[in-house]
């Protein structure tokens, strides 16, 4: 996959799509929404401030008259309602809108009302940058905060499941860390050698596993050959799997704010995808995590 446009491609074949929106009383989260519905991608359920949401509406000239709009202030009880819809199979996609992302996960991940499977949730950005030839993805820079060695796993079949079902067939995942060679005070370093084992034992399928990697030797082919690695993966990878939250988050903010790279992202590992995009997000980069969603729905 070249371009980030092609999720939207893709997202066009898809129908019957129904995202539902909680705390919807926001401008870009509107203005993605208007979006996605002039591309016929989903059809939106909006929870929040009507008054807030009929005025912005206005302002951005989207016509909702025949868009379910649901009044509800409370943020916390607009991702309870938002919940309970997705459960009652009234939408199949679920958006955050202007409230905090720990209210909308508190009601996603209740044990009583939530939305919750077997796997663990991990979130997925895919990037398009001008200094890659291809989309690659990152995981995770906003859920998992220091996972283990189990939990990494899950997010890397996550993250599989993802691209697989995009059409990126045994994608190559970097398992990211300072070094290539392990370092017993390098936590990174040991878990991506665990990792990379397990693959070679065939406990990890559908993907080719290195590790551990660092950054410039998994995207830069040229940095590869000067430190006379040459692998698979080396310089072609298809998913970035970071160490913890605060490398994912920095990378992928440091690509979007400082590099200009475009982005779609959404949580999964939920009985629904889940788009949970940075309040600071473009409204472009909304649209595209609404559609990487429509795709995945």
């Amino acid at each position: 996959m070249k371009n980030l446009s092609d999720i939207v491609v893709l997202a066009k074949k898809k129908v019957n799509n129904i995202i539902v929106v909680a705390a919807a009383h926001d401008m870009q989260v509107l203005q993605a929404i208007k979006k996605a519905v002039t591309e016929q991608i989903i059809v939106p359920i909006l929870i929040g401030n009507e008054k807030f949401i009929r005025k912005i509406a206005s302002d951005i000239n989207f016509d909702i008259c025949n868009i379910e709009i649901i009044n509800e202030l409370d943020s916390s009880l607009s991702a309870i309602k938002a919940v309970a819809y997705i459960n009652e199979r009234k939408g199949n996609i679920l958006m955050k809108g202007i409230l905090p992302t720990a209210t909308l996960l508190k009601a996603v991940l209740d044990k009583n009302i939530g939305l919750l499977k077997s796997n663990p949730l991990s979130h997925i950005a895919l990037c398009e940058s001008k200094n890659y030839h291809k989309v690659f993805a990152i995981s995770d820079g906003a859920m998992n905060i220091a996972p283990t060695l189990l939990e990494k796993e899950n997010i890397l079949n996550n993250a599989v499941n993802v691209l697989t079902k995009l059409g990126i067939h045994n994608p190559k995942v970097a398992i990211i860390a300072p070094i290539e060679t392990v370092n017993e005070k390098i936590e990174s370093t040991i878990h991506a050698a665990q990792l990379t084992n397990r693959y070679k034992q065939k406990q990890i399928t559908g993907c080719i596993v290195e590790g551990p990697m660092a950054l410039d030797i998994a995207i830069s082919l040229s940095a590869a050959e000067h430190k006379g690695i040459y692998s698979d993966v080396a310089g072609d990878a298809d998913i970035l799997l970071v160490s913890n939250l605060d490398s994912g988050n920095i990378l992928y903010k440091s690509l979007v704010f400082l590099g200009g790279a475009l982005t779609a992202a959404i949580v999964t590992g939920a009985k629904v995808p889940i788009v949970l995009t940075s309040r600071a997000d473009t409204e472009h980069n909304k649209f595209m995590s609404i559609a990487l969603a429509a795709t995945m729905a």
